[in-house]
């Protein structure tokens, strides 16, 4: 197994990496004269393409030390210690940087690129996989620009991005492009089938709701409540008859958003909350009295532990705008006679129950509904007013 098996339906990224992996190790190991690095990369491609997949087996690859390269074995076998400490998310010279905050900022930008313009420490290079570098505020992609466009000679950047305009141009002009694709639904299912050992029918239920979403199809495969959650929003269509069906369904839509948030926060908050108090002096146990000037420590962690909430609220919401989204795409198709292809086949006489009653304009103006919410999600529109006036838009024909 190497580290490209996880990298799935995107031959010509695994091609691209590996041929720039055995370049960078003739670099290392031999001054590779006449080779050329790239320090910086900018991998995009639709959510579930496997962007930071790609970006971690690349980083694997740079980072392997199997004995079998000097026998002409490509880097990346996926079992030395290089590869495996990469994998696994331990290694001493990959930070992998995913914010489960609503953006990255200057500050933590700073940090990453002082820890860049070090050495290796054991490994062959100092390498940053940032993969969630569409969320970088505009103060901190430009300090992140001055590393990118300059970078020590054994330093790596990798970023990812579900576009190439969610890069400033200023930085994507400065990396080596890698465009993924979304895989085939063929694809998701084998590899759910292969390495998660997901019943093969039940695996391509999945890929072919997800529509090729890797992530996505595996949280479904592997968690029932998800499941559970899914088939409720797919049902949200039949529901929205009256105005208020339309308002009962936005605030459960948004309340399930909440509970998740929620869950999130139950399983960590505390944990975090008790470890500062700890670390700052303050005896185990809540009851405790707080040292003198640590309040403002104490309530920079609330606000950050409230954003991660916020965070979270939105990306539940997202993936039941998805969802929907995807659940108009398959009445549009049976409107045009090819209801075949539909991906949501649980739901089946509902999609075909809406085609008949509605016409193709219909449905696109139903799908730009669902999008504007997304974008109104963007915009910190409140939850509950954006999914309120969502609902009613796909009730109105």
């Amino acid at each position: 197994m190497t580290v490209w098996d996880d990298v799935v339906g995107q031959t010509h990224v695994v091609a691209e990496l590996s041929a720039a992996a055995a370049d960078a190790d003739a670099l290392v190991t031999s001054g590779g004269a006449g080779l050329r690095m790239t320090h910086a990369w900018l991998f995009t491609g639709p959510p579930g393409s496997g962007r930071s997949t790609a970006a971690r087996a690349f980083a694997a690859a740079l980072q392997c030390v199997s004995p079998d390269r000097a026998l002409g074995a490509a880097p990346g076998c996926g079992f030395c210690e290089g590869c495996h400490t990469t994998l696994i998310g331990t290694h001493a010279d990959v930070e992998f940087v995913r914010t489960d905050l609503l953006s990255i900022g200057v500050k933590d930008t700073r940090d990453l690129v002082r820890r860049a313009s070090l050495s290796p420490a054991v490994g062959r290079w100092q390498v940053i996989v940032l993969e969630d570098a569409d969320r970088l505020t505009e103060g901190a992609a430009n300090v992140l620009l001055k590393a990118v466009e300059e970078p020590a000679p054994r330093t790596v950047w990798l970023l990812c991005t579900p576009s190439v305009e969610d890069a400033l141009p200023t930085i994507r002009s400065r990396c080596r492009l890698l465009s993924l694709r979304t895989p085939s639904d063929e694809a998701v299912a084998d590899v759910l089938t292969r390495r998660d050992g997901i019943d093969p029918a039940l695996a391509a239920e999945v890929a072919r709701a997800t529509q090729g979403h890797i992530g996505r199809a595996r949280r479904l495969a592997t968690d029932e409540s998800a499941r559970e959650r899914r088939a409720a929003v797919l049902r949200l269509p039949m529901r929205v008859t009256d105005v208020g069906g339309c308002l009962r369904a936005a605030q459960e839509l948004v309340d399930a958003a909440a509970e998740d948030a929620k869950a999130v926060a139950e399983g960590t908050d505390a944990k975090e909350t008790e470890e500062l108090r700890v670390a700052l002096g303050a005896a185990a146990g809540g009851g405790s009295r707080m040292p003198r000037g640590t309040a403002g420590a104490m309530k920079e962690l609330a606000d950050r532990q409230k954003r991660r909430s916020t965070r979270t609220q939105r990306d539940s919401l997202d993936l039941a705008l998805t969802d929907l989204a995807a659940f108009y795409r398959d009445v549009l198709t049976v409107q045009f006679g090819k209801g075949e292809r539909i991906a949501n086949t649980e739901v089946a006489e509902g999609i075909r129950q809406i085609a008949a009653t509605s016409r193709p304009e219909h449905s696109l103006r139903r799908i730009e509904a669902v999008l504007a919410c997304r974008d109104a999600l963007d915009r910190n529109v409140a939850p509950l007013l954006a999914v309120e006036a969502l609902t009613l838009a796909l009730r109105t024909p």
